[in-house]
């Protein structure tokens, strides 16, 4: 999730446990920074590596053993610059940052990036796929809660500020389970028979979902609008992925390869040649628009560099202002 939610989560989780009203507001505030502290792990780049980040975002200070250093962690750093001056035990201050540090990974979790909970024993990517990593709907109530909370010393209403994070994390997990019984269908009417299929939320939004399937080795894209006026927005689809097929003068054991291979599991296998630049892979899972093939990243591989040489990592963001006009109108139905 973006940090500002992840902060709002970090923030009511210590705030409803807060046994003082008079320590609401430090507890609070101390929650708000250790819950942003895991993705801290953003700085861990390299500029001869443009991989790099991918392998340690949300590895080990998104791990569930982790939860109790990075709360200790973020308590040495908080502590004598707030938890002293409100005349806060240290042990206290730990409690407080290792419950807001905990909300972290969890709330990763639920969305489709994938977060590795159990690192170091498995690399495994957790990815619940009921939230999108930004959705006002389910920020601004939480937000607005835990800031009402600090205002009146209320730890009630970071009760409910939970609940409501609840509730809606629920609401996600109907709505995913609709989205996924639509693609079914869909895949049906086709004759299609997935090896697999994910579905995912689009941005900002839990109505209109990415519909993503393997079927006779392409990858087909399609979006559903589920629950309220449930509506399917036809897509679009593109080869799988196929390094001899796609790229024959790619060598073995080049460190083009391995970082193809690295791309490969980051991406969970949802690999395609881009159709416009014949040396660049993109990952089908991602795109601003739910039912078309526009990737927001790409690898681009060289024929004529070394086999020492990485591979580029780009970013892709075209046009994005106006498309966000269009997935309004596909989330209010008007599309």
């Amino acid at each position: 999730m973006d940090p500002f939610t992840q902060g709002a989560l970090g923030a009511a989780l210590p705030q409803a446990c807060c046994r003082q009203a008079a320590k609401v507001r430090i507890a609070g505030a101390m929650g708000f920074l250790a819950g942003m502290a895991a993705d801290l792990d953003v700085l861990i780049r390299s500029s001869a590596d443009p991989l790099l980040f991918l392998e340690y975002h949300r590895q080990f200070t998104h791990s569930l053993v982790f939860v109790p250093v990075g709360g200790f962690l973020a308590a040495l750093a908080l502590h004598f610059v707030a938890g002293r001056r409100w005349q806060l035990p240290f042990r206290t201050s730990a409690l407080v940052c290792t419950l807001g540090y905990a909300t972290h990974a969890v709330l990763d979790a639920m969305t489709s990036y994938g977060t590795r909970l159990l690192w170091p024993f498995s690399d495994e990517r957790f990815a619940w796929k009921i939230i999108s990593i930004i959705d006002p709907l389910f920020t601004l109530p939480l937000a607005a809660l835990v800031a009402l909370s600090a205002l009146r010393r209320k730890p009630f209403l970071a009760r409910l500020a939970l609940l409501w994070a609840g509730l809606y994390l629920a609401l996600g997990a109907l709505q995913h389970q609709a989205a996924l019984n639509m693609g079914r269908e869909l895949a049906a009417s086709r004759g299609h028979m997935p090896v697999r299929m994910e579905v995912k939320p689009s941005f900002g939004n839990t109505l209109v979902w990415k519909v993503l399937y393997q079927a006779d080795g392409r990858y087909h894209v399609d979006a559903v609008r589920a629950g309220l006026r449930p509506r399917v927005y036809p897509g679009t689809s593109v080869p799988r992925f196929d390094a001899a097929r796609d790229l024959p003068w790619l060598k073995p054991g080049t460190q083009q390869a391995r970082d193809l291979d690295r791309f490969r599991q980051f991406s969970d296998g949802f690999l395609a040649l881009d159709q416009n630049h014949p040396n660049r892979v993109i990952d089908v899972r991602y795109s601003l628009f739910p039912n078309e093939i526009d990737a927001l990243w790409s690898i681009e591989l060289s024929e004529t560099v070394g086999p020492a040489d990485h591979v580029r990592f780009l970013t892709h963001r075209r046009n994005a202002r106006r498309r966000l006009g269009d997935l309004w109108n596909m989330i209010a139905g008007t599309e």
